[in-house]
């Protein structure tokens, strides 16, 4: 964990977040600034910069995280299915646009268009 980190302090418990899965990998929660009506956000538990920083002995913890997607996706209001789905990007580096230096996922999803869409105040 980082001392700094916002999303350490969210892991933790030491700042709110709408949590809406948790396990012994990662925590996911609801993106408080939303780019699409199902905006989560998914963060390892261990603080790890970036996918830059990730190493083969890595693979297991973060791939029992991306297993759980699909699950998390469709219980938090993305539909099932071709006519359905979700997207899962993660942003890595600054000319990757990342903005928090702690590895996590978007998992966006819902009706489009998205635009247009008006962010559920928290």
């Amino acid at each position: 964990m980082s001392e700094n980190c916002l999303f350490c302090k969210i892991v933790k418990g030491e700042i709110p977040a709408k949590i809406v899965y948790t396990d012994d990998d990662c925590v996911v929660f609801h993106d408080i600034h939303p780019a699409a009506p199902v905006h989560l956000l998914m963060v390892p538990r261990h603080h790890i910069v970036s996918m830059q920083d990730i190493k083969p002995e890595d693979a297991g913890w973060l791939g029992r995280m991306l297993t759980q997607v699909q699950h998390i996706a469709l219980t938090n209001g993305c539909n099932p299915g071709p006519e359905g789905g979700f997207r899962l990007t993660t942003n890595s580096g600054l000319e990757g646009g990342q903005e928090i230096k702690h590895l996590h996922f978007h998992i966006l999803g819902g009706k489009r268009p998205w635009q247009g869409f008006t962010p559920i105040k928290n």
